[in-house]
């Protein structure tokens, strides 16, 4: 080894540390995917602890190299596109449990985590961490907060964020910090744990998260309605407004409807965890909802609610082909109904407005996401073809708090070394 990778073998070991000419296609493509530069970095390095992890990056400060930084590179291709990266920085050998607070509720862990092996250790408590996000085999801890990455499962628990109770990272000039801890406190300053929830690596590399987590429920049942448009978007309205507290709930696209083999027409599912009584009623009141108005439902339980879940998730957040687009939507829910009929593949989160869209060309982008903007609301594109991330501006933002987001940025990161073009404004 010489140069780069020499001087990084040198902290983390040389089987630590992989020229890109050694990688496997398959692991150099994710990272071809993310990044807009002609010539490929020099190597892809696996820190084995938090402190090789810090010493990496001061060496990568003290030379200037432009690091990209990632856990397992499950979303590597999110975001926008990475610019001239010198070295692939990967978490994912820091991965190690710190502390499982089983009576407070809390977990911490090192960031390279796979988020089953989580939910792996917290299930020997009847316990869980109530995200739900993309991959959840491959995704890493570090890699869920550095993207902001979760789904439906935030109608009842809300986001990354409010799960969120301390970080630690490693700052651009390799020194390590940390903010918030086991409980919530009220400090002067930046919010650390909301600044770098779907910072994209752009701030500082997340070494150590703490989360609050939650007690598994007795049982879980889904309720699906499916019908008319007008009839959906009644049903979702009165669901809105109701006492009912589904721990999930979305609107579904009529051809997401059909490939699930849940009916015709637009979607409405609705999931109840609680203890058995409640399941059941607050599942059947839902059912006479959508009876009320012409909608047929179904009820799903027990192995069936949960494969229904998963199966939900992989049709949503994986592309039909390798051209496919994947984007992140948020419209106020009174519009989600407007905006599914407009897309084949489509899911909006009840009571948020989030979701996801599957879209088949550029200029599908571009309509929708006019379209969203009218509705206040926006669209990202999170996975495409290179091509269409060098045509069209990922992020699509149109807000006024751009130089404040580079001021944070020139604060955290001064030499711009950090993921490089990855987020907004191609910051």
């Amino acid at each position: 080894m010489k140069g780069i990778a020499a001087d990084i073998a040198s902290i983390v070991g040389e089987e630590n540390t992989i020229l890109w000419e050694n990688l496997e296609v398959s692991q150099q493509k994710p990272i071809q995917q993310a990044t807009a530069s002609v010539n490929p970095p020099n190597c892809i390095v696996y820190p084995r602890t938090q402190a090789q992890l810090a010493s990496v990056i001061a060496t990568t400060y003290h030379h200037k190299w432009r690091v990209l930084a990632c856990g397992s590179g499950s979303k590597l291709t999110w975001g926008g596109l990475a610019k001239g990266v010198d070295i692939v920085v990967s978490t994912e050998g820091i991965n190690q449990l710190i502390e499982h607070a089983i009576g407070d509720l809390t977990i911490t862990v090192e960031a390279g985590m796979k988020f089953a092996h989580l939910q792996a250790i917290l299930a020997k408590s009847r316990q869980f961490l109530a995200l739900d996000p993309t991959t959840p085999d491959q995704a890493t801890i570090g890699g869920i907060v550095a993207t902001g990455d979760t789904g439906s499962l935030r109608q009842r628990y809300g986001s990354v964020r409010d799960q969120l109770l301390g970080i630690t990272f490693v700052r651009a000039d390799g020194q390590i910090a940390k903010a918030g801890g086991r409980v919530v406190k009220n400090v002067a300053g930046y919010d650390l744990m909301k600044l770098f929830t779907g910072s994209y690596g752009t701030l500082g590399i997340i070494s150590q998260v703490t989360f609050r987590v939650y007690p598994v429920q007795e049982a879980s049942g889904t309720v699906v309605l499916t019908g008319t448009a007008e009839a959906v978007s009644q049903a979702a309205s009165t669901l809105r407004g109701s006492a009912l507290t589904p721990t999930q709930a979305d609107l579904l696209s009529t051809q997401l409807v059909s490939s699930l083999g849940l009916g015709q027409g637009l979607g409405l599912i609705a999931r109840f965890q609680s203890i058995s009584e409640s399941v059941k009623e607050q599942s059947n009141r839902l059912l006479e909802v959508g009876t009320k108005l012409g909608l047929n439902g179904a009820i799903y339980a027990d192995e069936d609610d949960t494969n229904l879940w998963q199966r939900l998730q992989n049709q949503i957040k994986s592309p039909n082909t390798e051209s496919g687009i994947i984007c992140k939507i948020g419209v106020l829910p009174s519009a989600a109904v407007e905006i599914l009929n407009q897309v084949k593949i489509g899911l909006i989160h009840l009571s948020s407005g989030l979701g996801w869209l599957q879209l088949e060309e550029q200029n599908q982008v571009l309509e929708l996401r006019d379209r969203t903007q009218a509705h206040q609301g926006f669209l990202t594109i999170l996975t495409a073809p290179v091509t269409v991330k060098q045509n069209i501006d990922v992020w699509g933002y149109t807000g006024n708090a751009l130089p404040l987001m580079r001021s944070i940025k020139e604060q955290f990161d001064s030499q711009n070394i950090l993921s490089p073009g990855r987020f907004v404004g191609g910051i």
